[in-house]
């Protein structure tokens, strides 16, 4: 688990190239805010979360499975995942930020996920 980063993953860095390339300015990881989104755009308010489908147990996804092994410690774990980003999102809405949880699975296709993004960005 020491290899698993935190910050700067691929699907980060593929996300980040679009918005660049489509003109979009951002910063990253906003440590005033709850949760560190990944990317934010301040004058927008707008907050995008590049989340792992496994990590944070993408309903719905083949991605998001549970280890055979060890699962009196695994089960906890993503559950506490799951609940907090519930409580960060619900914090962010409350400030008035609006966010967008983007999950590894939907970055297959770079058109979609430029529409997506460009109807979340939109004011």
């Amino acid at each position: 688990m020491a290899r698993i980063r935190s910050a700067n993953t691929a699907p980060e860095k593929l996300i980040r190239s679009l918005l660049f390339s489509a003109g979009y300015r951002f910063r990253l990881y906003a440590k005033d805010l709850p949760g560190r989104p990944d990317i934010i755009f301040r004058s927008r308010k707008k907050a995008i979360f590049v989340n792992g489908c496994f990590w944070h147990q993408h309903q719905g996804c083949r991605k998001a499975t549970l280890p055979a092994t060890n699962q009196a410690y695994w089960l906890p774990k993503l559950e506490r995942n799951k609940c907090r980003d519930a409580e960060v999102i619900l914090k962010l809405q409350k400030m008035g930020w609006g966010v967008l949880t983007i999950w590894e699975c939907e970055l297959k296709d770079s058109q979609i996920l430029m529409r997506r993004l460009k109807d979340f960005l939109a004011p």
